[in-house]
């Protein structure tokens, strides 16, 4: 008589091994789209607070500290370093990699505030991802016609 061999308990090795081959890189998919929507929300809320803190400022001396400090404020709001993040200004419109301008303070001005920020993948090596994967945050500054002329 031949004897029977008995499934019991592959069930459960089947189902840990699957969900370990499809919950890992799932996983890491979900944490990879969540650390780039933090970047991305970070550059963007700090090109925003960098635009309006140089707005408000009272001369043009300070405005660029002031604008340098938001970004800075803006972006530790989301866990993020300043390391490798850039604030640059340029014309209205224009390419965040076009010439940069000096911003004024004069009524009715426009000006764009970008900030770019190099960041990496979590769990990749360098020589994989290139390690220079950027995301731009850009914010448009519109000085108000009614603003009283700079000192």
């Amino acid at each position: 008589m031949r004897s029977v061999r008995s499934d019991d308990g592959s069930t459960i090795v089947e189902f840990v091994f699957l969900g370990i081959v499809i919950l890992v890189p799932l996983m890491y998919v979900v944490l990879l789209a969540s650390d780039l929507q933090r970047n991305a929300f970070g550059v963007t809320e700090a090109a925003r607070q960098a635009g309006r803190a140089y707005a408000t400022a009272d001369d043009e001396g300070s405005a660029r500290r002031r604008a340098d400090y938001a970004m800075g404020l803006a972006l530790a709001d989301q866990g993020l370093s300043t390391d490798g993040a850039e604030l640059r200004f340029v014309a209205a419109g224009a390419d965040c990699q076009g010439p940069e301008v000096t911003p004024t303070l004069a009524p009715g001005s426009q000006f764009a505030v970008c900030v770019v920020r190099i960041f990496r993948l979590p769990a990749v090596p360098s020589f994989v991802d290139g390690g220079n994967n950027t995301v731009t945050g850009i914010f448009v500054v519109r000085i108000d016609q009614f603003r009283g002329t700079p000192r």
